[in-house]
């Protein structure tokens, strides 16, 4: 099958080499070219710019970090009015809801199937191919694309004809993995107080009650306070939390933690730990306990 790539990021570049290993004609675009570059030694193209990855193709795909960029990328550089009639775009980025909707609109007008299929991972899980993703459309356009969504993923969950229902879905997902992160913060900040270090006391957690990817992985992560190499940026956690607030807000649902979550991140960023992993959180905890080496 014919396939674009755009963004190549921690994410994107394992996803866009699963699609290339399938045997797939892979074209490929990033805002930073050096890292088309593997891609190209694997046996993708190279596109001069961003529409040049939609000329043509059967399928977009899409990995971008924000609003902002699938905004900039997708609709003002001209990629949606580049793809053919009839091809389908898959949308792997956390988006807004009001985002999710406007897509919606710009890819009926335009003739284009749309299928939000945002993921849950790390990049060595997108690497491996392992990843949880939920996906969104149209039955036709969906049809399409499963097998290229399974090349990518170890379960792809269907979650409706509205692509909207998918964004809503990882929105809610992320917000439950940072406030997990925020409780092992706390809770770690506690224990050490009392002379149990975090990962005396992770140890326990993750191995018995908690015994869930999240908690083994952030709270490694916390016991060893390693947060570099970064699976997710603490400024894109902040940016999610910012639409878990949003979404809560256009339908008038109360999130509290959710103001919790923001402020520890807000704090976090004051501190300049925008680029380290967002369970890096945590040295907020500890800091507000004067318990910050």
């Amino acid at each position: 099958m014919r396939i674009g790539f755009i963004g190549l990021g921690s994410m994107g570049a394992g996803m866009a080499a699963n699609l290339v290993k399938a045997g797939h004609e892979v074209t490929v675009w990033n805002r930073s070219p050096e890292a088309a570059a593997p891609l190209a030694g694997q046996g993708a193209t190279v596109a001069a710019k961003a529409a040049d990855a939609a000329n043509g193709v059967q399928v977009l795909h899409s990995m971008l970090a924000n609003d902002a960029a699938v905004r900039e990328v997708l609709v003002d550089s001209g990629v949606l009015d580049a793809l053919p009639k009839g091809a389908v775009h898959v949308n792997h980025a956390t988006i807004s809801v009001a985002l999710a909707q406007e897509l919606v609109q710009a890819h009926e007008a335009r003739g284009i199937g749309y299928v939000a299929a945002p993921v849950f991972g790390r990049p060595d899980v997108a690497a491996a191919g392992n990843l949880q993703m939920v996906a969104a459309g149209k039955p036709d356009a969906v049809d399409t694309v499963q097998p290229l969504l399974e090349c990518l993923a170890a379960k792809v969950w269907p979650m409706g004809d509205d692509p909207v229902r998918a964004s809503i879905v990882k929105i809610a997902g992320n917000f439950m993995i940072g406030a997990a992160i925020e409780a092992m913060a706390e809770a770690t900040t506690l224990t050490r107080a009392h002379g149990v270090s975090a990962k005396e006391f992770l140890d326990v957690m993750s191995n018995t009650l908690f015994a869930a990817p999240v908690y083994k992985t952030y709270g490694g992560m916390i016991a060893e306070e390693r947060y570099t190499p970064v699976g997710f940026k603490l400024a894109l956690g902040f940016k999610d939390v910012g639409l878990a607030r949003a979404a809560a807000e256009a339908r008038r649902v109360p999130m509290p933690f959710a103001s919790v979550l923001h402020d520890t991140l807000l704090e976090s960023l004051s501190r300049g730990d925008a680029d380290i992993d967002w369970s890096g959180m945590a040295r907020v905890a500890a800091a507000r306990a004067n318990l910050e080496d």
